[in-house]
């Protein structure tokens, strides 16, 4: 009888230490996203310089970050990134943001700060 794991004796046992050491190497958010790595994203984001902002309310839920900004200005924001820890390294998602008080999209027919490229390619400016 030639099957497949005579064949190949212990693959199934590789497999399965494969899975463990990745999930041993896997990190949440806490992990993943460092203090500069969230500011430098939010400041992406938003568009302003790094140090221009205050962060503040931090919360790692799983692989999901989601914090408050506040600028220099006084406008307020709620942000989130997701970030993750695997064998090829940190992985941190770009900085989410919606100004608080304010209606999404609100500011975008006049072209104003929350109309950026991917509301002009919807049509939303």
């Amino acid at each position: 009888m030639n099957t497949s794991t005579s064949r190949r004796p212990g693959a199934a046992a590789r497999r399965m230490a494969m899975v463990l050491v990745g999930l041993a190497l896997a990190g949440c958010a806490a992990t993943a996203v460092t203090s500069d790595t969230l500011e430098q994203n939010t400041a992406f984001a938003l568009g302003l310089e790094p140090g221009s902002f205050q962060i503040s309310d931090r919360q790692d839920q799983g692989i999901k970050t989601t914090y408050r900004v506040v600028t220099q200005a006084g406008r307020r924001y709620s942000c989130y990134v997701t970030g993750a820890v695997g064998i090829t390294g940190r992985a941190v998602s770009d900085a989410l943001c919606s100004e608080i008080g304010r209606p999404p999209g609100a500011g975008a027919a006049t072209g104003g700060p929350a109309c950026n490229a991917l509301l002009k390619a919807a049509g939303r400016c």
